[in-house]
């Protein structure tokens, strides 16, 4: 696939349903996104404690309107996090979107973990106060395609071999690197105030989306979208990428924030940002 000298990202200040109605049909390569929880999580512009039915009704919703703008061998990676006291709400996500994409891969985020060997803590999460639950240290990355076949490179975010006797052994190396496999160890960095350096209740780091683009595969990518934008971590690792990027917000805070990192982020590079006000319906009420 053939790339433009200029990177292309464009923001809509707008619901995501109305976007993905303005994308044609089979036009977006992949999808990297991360949508409300319904934890109760505190936003500005909508509410994050919508009944199970009507949250897993939205959910449906959204997905299908995702699924007609994919391209056949177009992937969806879907972040979705739970609570210890309500573990099935990112399993119901999941099967919500069973009529619409099939289910490809399981991928585990893990934001902290303790290396036993090096008695060693790594990574950040949000403690829990309780004799019954563990504090949650991951979250899920659903990999959807239209079709379940669409063809990775698995290598491009290949890690070493231990023993180099398994690259002759197991016949799938290149350059010495085997496959990462589903578990992601990626931290949050450490920030000093969470209203100044990250002003959004819920997001993952820029290196979460950017792991899944190059899993796909850059070479198959030429663009990419995030239906709910947040402080733009797709939208930075897209274009740190060379990847054309289709974003949606309906918080005009944090596409703001979203807008300048993107900026930020390709500052010495020829990349043409713009910020759209959706020429369609733009809400200030809830994306639900």
């Amino acid at each position: 696939m053939v790339r433009s000298g200029v990177v292309d990202a464009q923001f809509f200040h707008a619901d995501c349903l109305d976007v993905f109605r303005q994308q044609p049909a089979r036009s977006v390569d992949v999808i990297v996104t991360s949508p409300p929880y319904n934890l109760g999580v505190r936003y500005n512009q909508y509410d994050d404690s919508l009944s199970p039915a009507d949250y897993l009704e939205w959910t449906s919703t959204w997905i299908a309107a995702a699924a007609r703008v994919l391209r056949p061998d177009g992937s969806l990676f879907l972040n979705v996090g739970a609570k210890p006291t309500d573990p099935w709400t990112a399993l119901d996500v999941a099967q919500a979107a069973r009529p619409h994409l099939q289910l490809q891969n399981i991928i585990h985020w893990v934001k902290s973990i303790f290396i036993d060997k090096a008695s060693l803590a790594v990574g950040h999460y949000k403690p829990i106060n309780s004799d019954r639950f563990l504090n949650d240290c991951h979250e899920f990355v659903f990999h959807f395609s239209p079709q379940g076949t669409t063809g990775l490179d698995r290598l491009a975010l290949g890690v070493p071999y231990q023993d180099q006797s398994n690259v002759t052994r197991w016949r799938t190396a290149a350059d010495g690197l085997r496959c990462r496999g589903n578990t992601w160890f990626i931290p949050y960095e450490t920030i000093q105030r969470r209203d100044r350096d990250r002003p959004h209740p819920a997001t993952f780091p820029s290196q979460l989306p950017e792991q899944c683009l190059r899993l796909h595969g850059l070479k198959q990518i030429e663009t990419a979208m995030d239906p709910f934008t947040g402080l733009g971590s797709t939208a930075v690792a897209c274009l740190r990428l060379g990847v054309n990027f289709v974003g949606a917000e309906i918080d005009e805070t944090y596409l703001k924030e979203a807008v300048a990192r993107a900026k930020n982020a390709v500052a010495t590079k020829a990349v043409k940002v713009r910020s759209l006000k959706s020429e369609v319906r733009s809400r200030k009420t809830s994306n639900f």
